[in-house]
């Protein structure tokens, strides 16, 4: 079981719900279970979250899977797609960006646009 996934359906607010398996190329939709709103309650359209649902992928922009979700398997993690050498460069970029100068030239420029 994948918890906490993030469906973002076409014209819909976000729903998290629960996958019983990852998405694969072959599949035509997503079924899940455990669907509610971003703050934990049930939406209005669903008479029970415990159901399974099944979401035709028409009907999904994307599927947000967070880092370090379960799933069934020996490992019990899902594989990420960022390599260990990868996950290491993203650890020692800094989080903040550094202070940009104003170019004056540049921005009267604009103005005199």
């Amino acid at each position: 079981m994948i918890r906490n996934v993030i469906l973002h359906l076409s014209n819909e607010q976000p729903l998290l719900a629960d996958l019983f398996e990852p998405p694969s190329s072959g599949d035509v939709g997503l079924r899940c279970t455990n669907l509610r709103m971003m703050n934990g309650k049930r939406p209005v359209f669903v008479d029970d979250s415990a159901s399974i649902f099944f979401f035709p992928y028409l009907h999904i922009r994307f599927v947000e899977i967070p880092p370090g979700a379960q799933a069934n398997g020996e490992t019990g993690l899902i594989a990420s797609p960022v390599g260990e050498a990868q996950r290491a460069d993203i650890a020692a970029t800094p989080d903040s960006e550094p202070d940009l100068e104003i170019d004056e030239d540049f921005l009267r420029r604009i103005r005199e646009a």
